[in-house]
């Protein structure tokens, strides 16, 4: 059996892409700036709608200019990708504006979730296509280390077929104040990491089952706090996750040991896993061990340096500098987070009318999402 998982995040087949940065907050200063410095990637400028934040950011990361404006910074020809990290409500109009005025432009790098609904990621979709603009989507759990490593495993066979696959969380995020306008919180903003995930690991689910409560530590108005799904396949495989955004009454002297961890089971092996997140700014490496009938009583549990939080944010990039340079289509393309964004909108339909959803239901409603390939 080939144990080279092949776990490292490719290398850009051209790295001097000048990148805007639009957005100045936590994900964009300390994760995805961070990873971009340490790739050695060539960000050029930054602007935020707040001018005096985005010229701290800039001194922090060493990006020589700072514009006032989307608008100004879409003048500069040095400016070939755009690398948007707003609220997602505020995407779509972002996006468009960029379309308008970004002449220089060769592709953009869009923020998860594309947008609060499936309808305005869908016309996300639809204005880069007709402009021609090449659309990658920020879906970086699919570069941490563990579930590429875990991608390749299941490719060389290792696991045999499929049978079932769970992840748990007992962490607990923190809620940006934007949220508080959406009523939509844990299946959109957090769990989408997982069900994307599912997607890139097993293809796409026949249907999906949400039960969900509130959670009792978020004081505003919101449907999904904890949230159970199950994803039935045509093929009897079925994928479940339990996020616990709640994870007990947690105090200043014991955050009560939150974690992630996963586990796929095959007809051939078994492998299990953890992801860092939770530990950030602690750097904790995910995780994976995996035994396979090829080699009976054997447990194989390869290590590695990198952690998710920020290692794995150059992955989104390198895979649209890659796209750009190859004139390809990128793997996190806004065609396929279509698929992610439908996934979430049957399991709010689950939620609220508490049944499966099939996901063939939410595409026939959008001829965009059913169009994606």
């Amino acid at each position: 059996m080939d144990l080279d998982l092949n776990y490292p995040v490719p290398e850009p087949l051209r790295s001097d892409f000048g990148i805007g940065a639009v957005g100045a907050g936590f994900i964009m200063r300390d994760v995805q700036l961070k990873a971009y410095a340490d790739a050695g990637y060539n960000v050029v400028a930054i602007t935020s709608r707040t001018p005096e934040i985005a010229r701290e950011v800039a001194d922090l990361r060493s990006i020589p200019r700072v514009y006032e404006t989307l608008e100004d910074m879409l003048w500069d020809p040095a400016v070939e990708i755009l690398d948007i990290a707003v609220p997602p409500d505020k995407q779509l109009d972002v996006v468009r504006r960029a379309l308008q005025g970004g002449h220089h432009l060769k592709g953009i790098l869009a923020q998860k979730p594309l947008a609060v609904t499936l309808e305005d990621a869908a016309e996300i979709v639809r204005l880069c296509e007709h402009a021609g603009m090449v659309l990658a989507v920020n879906q970086n759990m699919r570069y941490d280390q563990s579930i590429r490593a875990l991608k390749n495993l299941l490719n060389q066979g290792g696991l045999g077929t499929p049978v079932l696959a769970t992840i748990e969380m007992r962490a607990v995020p923190h809620w940006q104040a934007w949220l508080r306008e959406y009523g939509r919180l844990t299946l959109l903003n957090m769990s989408i990491h997982h069900l994307d995930s599912f997607r890139y690991l097993f293809g796409e689910p026949e249907s999906i089952y949400v039960s969900a409560r509130k959670d009792p530590r978020t004081r505003f108005p919101h449907e999904d706090g904890i949230c159970l799904y199950i994803l039935e396949y045509a093929d009897g495989f079925r994928a479940t996750g339990w996020d616990d955004v709640w994870a007990g009454p947690r105090t200043e002297r014991d955050d009560l040991k939150p974690y992630i961890k996963w586990r796929v089971e095959g007809t051939e092996g078994l492998a299990e896993g953890t992801l860092g997140w939770p530990h950030y700014p602690n750097r904790a490496p995910s995780t994976l061990s995996f035994t396979t009938l090829a080699q009976p009583g054997v447990w194989v549990t390869p290590r590695w340096p990198e952690v998710w939080f920020p290692d794995a944010f150059r992955g989104p990039m390198a895979d649209l500098m890659n796209a750009i340079a190859s004139k390809t289509e990128p793997a996190t393309s806004g065609h396929d987070n279509l698929g992610t964004m439908a996934l979430i909108e049957a399991g709010y339909r689950s939620m609220r009318e508490r049944r499966p959803i099939d996901i063939a239901e939410i595409t026939r409603e959008s001829p965009a999402v059913s169009r994606r390939g």
